[in-house]
C-alpha cells in the first residue's frame, strides 16, 4: 500500500484500514487512526507509520478523539509466520514485560539484537518501545476504570517506576495521570474504556473496590457475525468453567481463566457497540491486564480483517454465496492455547456434544475449585502436568484416548509442545503429529485455534467435507482461499446442508 493510497484512506475516514496504519500531522504533533473524525491534515504535513510505537518515537502524540491505542491490532500479525510476526504475537501477549528483550529473542530463536534489528527495521520499533506503547495503554484503561492509586498502576501496568510511568504518559498522552483520569471517556466513546471504575478479583473469589470488573470496549473492524460466534463458544461451554446467560441477541459469555499471575472472571456481551464487544475483566493480579486482553481477542478473532476475507474469499463461484450470507463471520481462537489442545484430544472422533460432556467430567474430576463460585462458574481448567499423570478413568472414553490425552499433557508441561502466542506453527504441528495419537485434524484443529492460524483446512472433517458438497465447492482447489482457509472451513460449517433424496 502506498503512501497516497494511504492517504486516500485517511480522507475518507476509513476504518477498514484502523490499525493497519497510524498517520501523524507535523503541524500538532497528534497521531491518529485513519478513521479519525478531526479535519483532515494536508498532505504535505502528514507522516505514516506501521504502528503506534513507530509514531510516539517520532515524537508525535495519541489523539484525544480517536484513540489511536484503542484501535483493533492488525490482521497481518495472525496471518504472518515469519519472526516479525511471531514477536508482535509474543510483545501483545506479554512476553517482554515477563521476559524482557532476551526472553523474547530466545523463544524466538535469534540473538536480542537481530530482534531489535528486523522490528526496527519493518516496524519503525523496536521489542521495547512496542512494549512500551502497550503498558501505556493499559495504564490508561487502569487509570480510567480503576480507582487504583497512581503508583499502583504503574507497577501493574508493568512499568519499573512511577518516574517511567509518569513521564511515558506526558510523552504520549501530552497529560499527567490525574489529567489522563478526568478526561474518562463517555459512554457514548467511540473506542477505549467505558462503564463506571470497576474493581479486581480478591483471592476469596470477591472482588476488591466493586464487582464490575474493568470495563473495556474491545474494537473490531468491519462487520461482526456476533450470533455465529456465540452459538459457536455455546455449543462448547464448560460446566463449571464456561456459561453463557441470557437469551440469544443479548447473551453474555462467561468463564475463568488462568493467566501468567493469577486467574481471572471474563464476560463478554454478545450485543455489539459501534465496532466493539463490551467486556468486564475480573482480574486477582492487574499484571494480567495486558495479557487478558489479548488472550481474548484471540479467543474471538477481533483483530481478523473480513474485508480481506471477504474479497479472496468472494472470488471462489462455490464459496461467494456462503460469504454474502454471513459478512464477518470469525474463526474464533483460544483464550488458554494448553486448555483448548487438550479439549481437542477430547473431541477426537466425537460429535462436539459428546466432546462437552467429556470435558465436563474433566473440569468435575481434575478442576481446581474456584474459592468462591460465581454463578455457574466453579473451577479453573486443569493445568498439564495434573493431567500427564492422572488415570482419566473418570472419563467415558478409550484407554487409547486417555493416554493420547496424558501424553500430550506431558509434552505441554515439559516444552515438549510450545503453544504460546509466538510458537513456530509449522513445527509445533510436526511436533504434535510426532505424539502417538495426535493425527491430522487434531493437529490441524490446535493450529487453528490455540496458534490463531487463519489458513487452517481441515479436509478430513466430515462437516467440511458436507458443507463443501453443499456450496458446490471443491477442496482440491482450495490453494485459491489462501491466507484465509480457517474463514473458508468456518463458512462451509455453516453452509446450509443439501437434504437427502
Amino acid at each position: 500500500m502506498s503512501d497516497d493510497s494511504r492517504y486516500e484512506a485517511v480522507c475518507s475516514r476509513d476504518a477498514r484500514f484502523d490499525g493497519e496504519f497510524f498517520f501523524g500531522v507535523a503541524t500538532t504533533g497528534i497521531y491518529c487512526r485513519p478513521s479519525c473524525p478531526a479535519t483532515t491534515p494536508r498532505r504535505k504535513n502528514v507522516r505514516f507509520f506501521p504502528t503506534s510505537a513507530a509514531a510516539q518515537g517520532a515524537g508525535f502524540r495519541a489523539c484525544r478523539r480517536c484513540r489511536p491505542d484503542a484501535a483493533p491490532g492488525s490482521a497481518d500479525w495472525n496471518a504472518r509466520a515469519d519472526a516479525v510476526g511471531r514477536a508482535m504475537r509474543m510483545i501483545g501477549d506479554g512476553v517482554v514485560d515477563r521476559e524482557g528483550v532476551s526472553g523474547l529473542a530466545s523463544r524466538l530463536g535469534y540473538s536480542a539484537r537481530q530482534v531489535q534489528r528486523q522490528l526496527t527495521a519493518e516496524l519503525g520499533a523496536g521489542p521495547v518501545a512496542l512494549a512500551r506503547a502497550q503498558r501505556a495503554h493499559t495504564a490508561r484503561i487502569l487509570l480510567q476504570t480503576t480507582a487504583l492509586r497512581a503508583s499502583e498502576i504503574a507497577f501493574a501496568a508493568g512499568f519499573s517506576s512511577v518516574r517511567q510511568f509518569n513521564d511515558t504518559l506526558r510523552e504520549i498522552y501530552a497529560a499527567t495521570p490525574t489529567e489522563l483520569r478526568a478526561a474518562r471517556p463517555e459512554k457514548s466513546s467511540l473506542s477505549g474504556p467505558a462503564g463506571a471504575p470497576g474493581g479486581v478479583l480478591g483471592t476469596n473469589g470477591g472482588t476488591n473496590g466493586g464487582t464490575a470488573g474493568v470495563p473495556l470496549r474491545l474494537a473490531y473492524r468491519g462487520p461482526y457475525d456476533t450470533t455465529r460466534v456465540f452459538d459457536y463458544l455455546a455449543r462448547r461451554a464448560l460446566t463449571g468453567l464456561e456459561e453463557m446467560v441470557g437469551m440469544p441477541g443479548a447473551r453474555t459469555y462467561r468463564r475463568t481463566l488462568r493467566l501468567p499471575h493469577a486467574c481471572a472472571i471474563v464476560e463478554v456481551d454478545e450485543r455489539p457497540g459501534d465496532g466493539w464487544l463490551e467486556c468486564r475483566l475480573r482480574l486477582t493480579e492487574l499484571r494480567d491486564l495486558t495479557t487478558a486482553i489479548q488472550r481474548i481477542r484471540r479467543l474471538f478473532d477481533l483483530d481478523a480483517d473480513p474485508y480481506a476475507v471477504a474479497e479472496r474469499l468472494g472470488a471462489d463461484a462455490a464459496l461467494a454465496p456462503l460469504v454474502a450470507a454471513r459478512p464477518g463471520l470469525r474463526s474464533p481462537g483460544s483464550a488458554d492455547p494448553h486448555e483448548l489442545a487438550l479439549r481437542a484430544v477430547l473431541g477426537q472422533q466425537v460429535s462436539v456434544a459428546a466432546g462437552r460432556v467429556l470435558g465436563d467430567g474433566l473440569i468435575a474430576a481434575y478442576g481446581k475449585p474456584l474459592e468462591r463460585p460465581d454463578g455457574g462458574l466453579t473451577h479453573l481448567f486443569p493445568r498439564a502436568e495434573d493431567l500427564a499423570g492422572a488415570p482419566l478413568s473418570e472419563l467415558g472414553m478409550p484407554e487409547s484416548r486417555r493416554a493420547t490425552l496424558r501424553t500430550l499433557a506431558a509434552a505441554l508441561a515439559d516444552g515438549t509442545v510450545r503453544l504460546d502466542a509466538g510458537a513456530d506453527r509449522d513445527r509445533t504441528e510436526k511436533e504434535l503429529l510426532g505424539l502417538r495419537g495426535i493425527g491430522p485434524w487434531t493437529s490441524g484443529y490446535i493450529r487453528m485455534r490455540a496458534l490463531s492460524d487463519p489458513d487452517v483446512l481441515l479436509e478430513s472433517d466430515v462437516a467440511v467435507r458436507a458443507g463443501a458438497r453443499g456450496a458446490g465447492a471443491h477442496l482440491e482447489d482450495s490453494e485459491g482461499w489462501r491466507p484465509w482457509r480457517s474463514y473458508a472451513m468456518h463458512h462451509l460449517w455453516n453452509a446450509p446442508r443439501p437434504r437427502p433424496a
